[in-house]
């Protein structure tokens, strides 16, 4: 049979090829038509056309309808990072591969900008780009992990499956269209699929009981991530280099070196020694050391213990659990400040003046023997007591506290006496440090941090504000003259550093506070030289009112987020020039990064940075500053379900609040003492329309006047605690626009509801179907 004749403004099969391949857009029908300028009698040739070329194997299409050449990519895609070498080069695989008999190309990602980082597990759409034998990837935008994948919790309705999102964010259920073997209840890995309005998900992962002690912290593992398991390879490694000899070192084991930390610490990376000076140049001052895991001597630059550290950036902090950045073996035995063991260190001896000053900083390979691993509210009770006793002062205890200051004192006086021979040179030369710091003005913001308190089963005892002591400000005084002698230390040697940098306000942030301010009649010039003292003024002034806390908290939104790099832009929060973290290398892979730079400048032997980490400190900084990033967002959502779940109990009580931020749709409020982050919606608020006023952060009532505003106090019943999502919800207490309370429940998507997991109830009240 004759084969029809081409019309006229049809474009041959070469001519689409090489459209496909060059154009910089995703290339359809629709885009091919309107590049030939086809006709409509033309598009409907060109959609015969396409099939014949499909058929034949010339092209294939991608999601989205666009062609590609067969066995090749996309010119537009999705593609997955999966791998970052030692040169910094991120290495990337399509998120979908259907061609079959052709491996699955990877191609190297060729970043426009480097202010966002990517890292392993991210999703990009990426123009692609043959390049000899290889392919290379332009990223257009980076995507959402969530988009492909959510968490979630399985239960059943009307006969069906659905999925309910643990996001707060998440107002909807999706139809399950498999549920991978998964039981109701169960919390879930799934696939979503399909666009709006008819999504469904496919559940790809049981992860077990989102209501088991536990559980919080898992969740938060698999939504962001974070690698949570070593390989057998891997601890194969860190068990061989921890059995290698300690090598030539300074001995530091006759000083009586302490390690101060949490009570529940689960490494030690730090130990502190101070004595009076007896060099005449420095009257009245003192001799001191911070000793830290030296980390770099047993993971060296490009092993698999680099690489997978590098690739978690950081250890993940969980009330019930770490994620380590190292094997256990490593962080919690071989580099970890154990008493009366002979450790690894990097050492830091400075010397303090009487004021305060540092100077005379140097840095050595040495071997130590920790004296004693005191707990901070022991030490305290320690020193408390000891000077107590000096002065001859009686000193009313309460039960809990004079049992600590006997038992530990006592501890410490059977091993040589180390409150006189070790903590009291510790307080008194921190007595010279804080002059420096007080002098300096740093900004001093007193947020209680909240402590979630378990019992041995994983339960939830309690949570409260951490206690805040001068054994916490004597450590944090100390790892800040380590990390500011680091700094300075690279700076001299001209050496490659990796500081921690936190940039000053910018302006538009500073006129937002000037505005808020001005609603407390609080004045804020913008004409000054902003310094951290501006902003401790500014709350000096307020002294204890009732709003100094929401105060506090707008002063922390102000500032900038601290990130890591190589060019030194100051510390603005600290109110230091050059700063960089060299005090905690077993969690954190930036303190690493200077370990090794100090081993090189210093000529200390094996381990050093490597000549690729040199030239790449830029990247490096940009990638564990987004491993930071995420570590903390996951650690905070934790603490909310934890939160979630201990106020679970106490749902439909009346609770003593503050509303910590106010915006068009409602307020948020945090319960007194507990925390937690729980929404009031306006349209609970009664029948009066209430206004958002951007200047005050207030919402004020139409008729009455009335006021929400942030920092006010108040008592708001509890009406939803949900521990999956971390998410409260208040209604005020006299049950406006609550169930029963007069609206139309059509309006708030249905009556309230229980959900019942597992035959009991789940204690956790949220509003019913949300899927429209």
């Amino acid at each position: 049979m004759a084969k029809k004749p081409k019309p006229a403004g049809l474009p041959t099969r070469q001519q689409i090829l090489d459209f496909i391949e060059t154009t910089d857009t995703p290339a359809g029908k629709r885009e091919i038509a309107r590049a030939f300028g086809l006709t409509a009698q033309d598009k409907i040739a060109l959609k015969a056309l396409l099939k014949d070329m499909a058929d034949e194997g010339l092209i294939d299409s991608a999601p989205g309808r666009a062609f590609h050449k067969m066995g090749g990519l996309p010119k537009v895609t999705v593609l997955r990072i999966v791998d970052a070498d030692d040169s910094g080069t991120i290495w990337a695989v399509p998120e979908r591969w259907e061609a079959e008999g052709v491996p699955e190309p990877r191609l190297r990602v060729r970043e426009r900008s480097k202010k966002s980082a990517l890292g392993v597990g991210d999703r990009i759409l990426a123009r692609t780009e043959e390049a000899g034998n290889g392919w290379i990837a332009h990223p257009m935008k980076k995507l959402e992990r969530g988009e492909a994948l959510m968490l979630g919790v399985l239960h059943e309705e009307g006969g069906k499956f659905w999925l309910q999102g643990i996001e707060k964010k998440e107002r909807r259920d999706f139809p399950v269209s498999d549920t991978g073997g998964a039981s109701v209840g169960d919390l879930v890995l799934a696939e979503k699929a399909g666009r709006p309005p008819r999504m469904t998900a496919r559940v790809t992962q049981r992860l077990g009981d989102p209501f088991e002690a536990r559980s919080f912290s898992l969740i938060a593992i698999h939504k962001h991530s974070i690698p949570n398991v070593f390989s057998d390879e891997l601890i194969e490694e860190a068990g061989r280099v921890a059995k290698q000899p300690l090598g030539e070192r300074e001995d530091l084991r006759h000083l009586p070196i302490v390690a101060i930390d949490p009570a529940d610490a689960r490494d030690h990376d730090d130990a502190v020694w101070a004595a009076p000076d007896d060099d005449p140049s420095n009257p009245g001052g003192w001799r001191a050391i911070v000793a830290i895991a030296d980390v770099s001597f047993y993971v060296r630059p490009g092993s698999l213990l680099d690489k997978e550290a590098r690739r978690r950036g950081n250890s993940v902090y969980f009330p019930d659990r770490v994620v380590p950045m190292l094997p256990e073996i490593l962080s919690a035995d071989v580099c970890s400040l154990k008493e009366g063991q002979d450790r690894a260190a990097m050492a830091c001896h400075f010397r303090v003046s009487k004021d305060g000053k540092l100077s005379d900083w140097r840095f050595t390979r040495a071997v130590i023997r920790v004296a004693a691993n005191i707990a901070y509210e022991d030490a305290q009770a320690a020193i408390d007591a000891h000077q107590a006793k000096i002065k001859s002062v009686r000193i009313e205890r309460s039960r809990d506290t004079q049992p600590d200051a006997q038992r530990v004192s006592t501890s410490l006086e059977t091993n040589g006496d180390l409150v006189e021979a070790a903590l009291l040179p510790l307080w008194n030369c921190w007595a010279a440090l804080s002059k420096a710091r007080d002098a300096r003005e740093p900004l001093d913001l007193d947020l209680p941090e909240r402590r979630i308190v378990l019992d041995e089963k994983g339960r939830i005892l309690s949570v409260a504000p951490r206690e805040r002591l001068d054994a916490h400000r004597l450590i944090e005084d100390y790892m800040i003259a380590a990390n500011v002698c680091a700094a300075k230390a690279l700076e001299a040697k001209k050496a490659p550093v990796m500081y921690r940098i936190h940039e000053p306000p910018s302006r538009e942030k500073l006129v937002a506070l000037k505005d808020y301010l001005e609603t407390f009649d609080v004045p804020f010039a913008l004409g000054q030289v902003v310094r951290p003292a501006t902003f401790n003024h500014v709350l000096k002034r307020i002294g204890d009112s009732d709003f100094k806390p929401q105060v506090m908290e707008q002063v922390l939104r102000t500032q900038t987020q601290a990130y890591y790099g190589p060019a030194n832009h100051g510390h603005f929060g600290l109110a230091l020039g050059s700063y960089a973290h060299f005090t905690s290398p077993i969690r954190r892979y930036a303190d690493l990064v200077v370990h090794r730079s100090l081993v090189s400048a210093y000529r200390l032997g094996e381990g050093g940075l490597s000549a690729d980490d040199a030239e790449n400190m830029e990247r490096v900084g940009e990638v564990i500053s987004t491993l930071e990033r995420r570590a903390m967002e996951a650690e905070r959502e934790t603490v909310d379900r934890y939160v979630a779940a201990y106020l679970s109990e106490h749902v439909g009580q009346v609770m003593e609040a503050r509303i910590t931020g106010v915006a068009s749709f409602g307020f948020f409020a945090t319960v007194d003492g507990v925390g937690g982050d729980g929404l009031v919606p306006a349209r609970d608020l009664g029948t009066e329309y209430f206004r958002y006023d951007e200047k005050s952060q207030a919402l004020v009532g139409d008729d009455s006047g009335d006021r929400f505003v942030s920092g006010q106090h108040l008592q708001l019943r509890l009406v939803e605690a949900n521990p999956v999502s971390g998410a409260l919800r208040f209604e005020l207490p006299d049950g406006k626009g609550s169930a029963g309370g007069g609206r139309d429940d059509r309006r708030r998507g249905g009556p309230k509801r229980v959900i019942k997991h597992r035959g009991r109830p789940a204690n956790i009240k949220h509003q019913g179907k949300r899927r429209k």
